[in-house]
Order: C-alpha cells, then structure tokens, then sequence
C-alpha cells in the first residue's frame, strides 16, 4: 500500500461511518491503496453533495449570483408575460428600487414611479436621473415598455397636452339658432373660468370691444380681430357682421360669446327681402326677430358670469325695456345632474342672476364731465332698481384713476358702467392751423381730451372686467366642458320655453 493510503485511516474511516449513516454504498476497503487520483475522484463529489459544509472562500460571494438574477434583469419584463394580474401591480414595486437594493416589496408604488422611468432604460442602469416626466410614466400604465399591453408614450403625453391656442372666433350657436358642437375640442376638465357675454344694438361696437377684451390691442388690423368687426362695405348697406353666438376662450381660460344685434334692421330685412323661411311658430317676421333677440339675453343670463350691454350713445329706452323683458323670460337656474363633481349647499329655489355691466362706447368729451357722469348713475339706477340683474358693486371708473380729483363717495349710486372714448389716431389733437400750414403746436405733449388714451381706457375696463365675482352658475360645480353641456341644456330649454311661445303668441 503507498504511503499516501496509509498516512489518513482515522478519515478514510469517518468518511465511511458517515455514509452508512446516509445509507450510501460503499466503495474500497481500508486496504485499497487509494492513489491521489482516484482519492479525488471519491471525495471530491462527495463533498459537493454533502451540504452540511459550505465551500470555501470564493463559492460564497459567488452563492447570491447563482440563486438569483442581477438587479438589471430582474426588472425586466418577460416577453410573454401577462399585461393585467399581480404580474401588473408588482411592476412599479421592481422598478422603485435600486440596483444594489433589489426589489424589496412593500414599497409605495409612488416611490417607483418618481424614481425610475416606465421601463429600465440605459440611464437608469448608470444611475442617472430619468428625464421623462412623471405624469407620462403614470398615463403609459403599470405594464412597462416591453409588453405587449403597454401605451405609446406620445400617445400619453397628448392626452395631458393643453387645448390648442384659439386662433379665431367659432360659431357656438349658427344663424338657424342651433347648436354647434365644435367648441368641445378647445374646453378643459377644470373649474377655474369666467364667462363674459355681450348684447347691445347694430354697429355699436359688440365685436370690437369682445377682441379688444380677449386677445387683441387697439394698435393691431382690425381685419386680425379674433371677433370680426363690420367691414366699410357691410357699413354701407347697413348690414350686420356677426350671426347667432361666436364662441372664443383665452388662455386665462375666460369664455367670450358675442352675439348677433339685438332688434337688428339689418336681420329683418334680410328675412322679408330673401323670402326665408319662418319656424311655424311665428308669423310674422318682425316677431321672430324680437324673439331671436330675447332668447339670446336669457341664453347668456343664466349662462354668464358677466354681460356688456354696449351702446353707442347715452340712452336708449327701448334697450332697457329689453333687459327687463329678457329677465322676465328668463329661465330656472337647473340643476346640473351630469356633473357629479359636488354640490355646494345653495338653496334649490335659488335663482341665479349675472353680474350686468353698461358700457358707453365712442363717448365724447362732454360724458367724462364729472356732473354728467353722476347724471347717468342716477339715471341707470333708477331704470334697473327693480331688477334682480346685478349691476351695481363690482365695477367703478373712481378706482381705475380715470378721474383722480374726485372721492370715492361722489358717486352715491354708482352702478357698473364704464365710458369707453372714440378710437381716434396718435397725434390728431397735437395740430393747429397757423396761417396757410399745419404746424405741431405742444409736439412733446399729448393733446387734451378730457379722459386717458383710448388704449388706457380699454386697458383699465379690461383688467376691471376679469377681475368679475365667478359665481357659481348652477347647485354644482361646473368644468369648462359641464359647462358647456349645461350650456347647451340651457339653449334647447330657451327655444322650448312655454314663456316665450306664450309672450310670442301674445305679440302677434
């Protein structure tokens, strides 16, 4: 026997105890002579699959390797791997942690999301922060970029982009007083908005003044208006420019509808000249032009933060028998049963009345007299003092510093008007005949007029016109697209109304 057989028998005996406890089979006798070779050919199996000594050194850092995958692949989807079940709600967890972490469970999915991306891109191996925003991965869906089920990401981007930016007016309502439906597109899931409506007499400047407020400057093209105005051909035969309900938001998310002339010439002749067609329910044409007018006051009534009552001049009686007509026929505020966004406590029987504000466009120089002023005060007041419109307390020319020597108590009953001046060209004050020629007399100083720039003014009722209480217009909270549904709720409710048909039955 060699001597490597004889030099370990105390081992060589335990090794053999140990397995016939095992009930192994064994294998050479004490007197083999067990060569180096086959010696390591019997024990080196057996400790291998014996597993009650761990191996040495190197084979423990190496363990965790072979039982589990690396962090990078572990986050990985499979490729037929379900898009729905515990598979989805587990996705978030191994995506929240970090490489050296692994995926611990119990994470918030919150946490996963604003650390990693949808799915384990190239920068987020090297630990570097991921780009994307958090409300895309959040709109992409739980199923990473590697399923099947997963959603483009542009795809999700696009439905949190803002409408896009208006550019024009579109109809809201057309000149066979319908609804038009187009207006949808450019509308938000949000609360935040104004409405402001106009009404007001052929040629007194509804257009103008709605562009101006929005999105226009006196200085543009008045052919660029957002609301076009009346053309110098369309003044020549005296026609109208605007039909039914024009529709345009702002960016600030303030609705703006201009509306065709109330008691329009222009709308009656073109009915008696063209031959149209009247709804069976008026006979004559000069009836269903009143009543055209008189839905459209109760339409923004009850759908409008603000109206504008412009006129051209100071006063027409027949403009405020109008009002009072118009707020006769106007309406039950409804509730708003497809807006489920919450109720706000107001008393059922409440009924809603917008804010009412007149508007003296092309003014001349003798209305901003302090005397005059106060006379058409009085006189508004007296005019609307049994109307439930509010028009006075939220708008005041004394606070925009139009007229700064005067206190604020001089108007005792001041109601929401505003002087808006004739728009006239820079410098056409600044000139003087002097024998033969004009020359610039005071060129450094603006000429007197009485009142600020026309500009200014327009700036000052701008500011004063978005600064508008935003009541609430029904019992619950509107969006911008409830309020639109509820708009046009409001406007089939106006064309049935058993009121008007009985006030038109009576004016025939």
């Amino acid at each position: 026997m060699s001597e490597s057989g004889h030099s370990q028998p105390g081992l060589y005996g335990q090794v053999r105890r140990r397995r016939r406890r095992r009930g192994e089979r064994d294998v050479g006798a004490p007197g083999q002579n067990l060569s180096g070779p086959s010696r390591d050919r019997d024990y080196q199996p057996r400790e291998r699959r014996d597993g009650s000594e761990d191996p040495p050194g190197p084979l423990i850092q190496k363990t965790p390797i072979i039982l589990a995958k690396p962090p990078g692949e572990r986050s990985k989807p499979t490729q037929n791997a379900p898009v729905v079940g515990p598979s989805v709600l587990e996705k978030p967890i191994m995506l929240m942690k970090a490489r050296d972490e692994g995926g611990k469970p119990g994470t918030p999915p919150e946490v996963a999301v604003q650390a990693s991306g949808p799915g384990p891109t190239k920068m987020e191996r090297e630990g570097q922060r991921p780009t994307q925003p958090v409300y895309q991965i959040q709109n992409r869906g739980m199923g990473g970029s590697g399923s099947s089920g997963a959603v483009d990401p542009m795809v999700g981007q696009s439905k949190l982009l803002p409408p896009d930016k208006m550019k024009h007016s579109i109809k809201l309502v057309d000149d066979q007083m319908n609804w038009c439906d187009s207006a949808m597109e450019y509308l938000r899931d949000q609360t935040d908005m104004l409405v402001v409506g106009v009404i007001g007499q052929q040629g007194s400047g509804k257009s103008t003044v709605m562009s101006l407020l929005s999105a226009n400057t006196p200085e543009e093209d008045q052919r660029s208006y957002v609301f076009r105005a009346q053309t110098p051909e369309i003044k020549e035969r005296g026609g109208n420019q605007t039909t039914g309900i024009d529709f345009f938001i702002t960016q600030e998310r303030v609705i703006f509808l201009d509306t065709q002339p109330i008691l329009s010439p222009s709308i009656l002749d073109h009915l008696i000249n063209n031959d149209r067609k009247l709804p069976p329910e008026y006979n004559l044409p000069h009836t269903y032009v009143e009543m055209q007018s008189l839905q459209i006051a109760a339409f923004l009534f009850t759908v409008c933060h603000a109206v504008i009552v412009v006129q051209d001049w100071f006063t027409d009686i027949n403009v405020f028998r109008f009002l009072q007509t118009a707020e006769m026929l106007k309406p039950s505020t409804p509730s708003a049963s497809h807006d489920s966004t919450g109720s706000t406590g107001n008393d059922d029987g409440a009924e809603y009345y917008p804010h009412i504000v007149f508007l003296q466009n092309k003014s001349r120089r003798e209305d901003f007299c302090p005397g005059n002023l106060k006379n058409m005060h009085m006189m508004v007041d007296k005019l609307m003092g049994h109307s439930h419109l509010k028009y006075k307390g939220t708008l005041s020319m004394l606070d925009c510093n139009v007229f700064p020597g005067l206190k604020q108590d001089y108007l005792t009953t001041e109601v929401n008007m505003f002087l808006l001046p004739v728009q006239e060209s820079d410098g056409e004050d600044t000139l003087t005949k002097v024998g033969s020629g004009t020359y610039p007399l005071f060129s450094l100083l603006p000429g007197y007029r009485g009142h600020p720039s026309y500009s200014n003014m327009v700036s000052k009722f701008r500011s004063q016109i978005l600064a508008m209480p935003r009541c609430q217009l029904s019992h619950t909270i509107l969006t911008e697209k409830n309020w639109f549904h509820y708009a046009a709720r409001i406007w089939d409710g106006v064309k049935k109304s058993s009121a008007l048909s009985e006030y038109s039955r009576l004016l025939c």
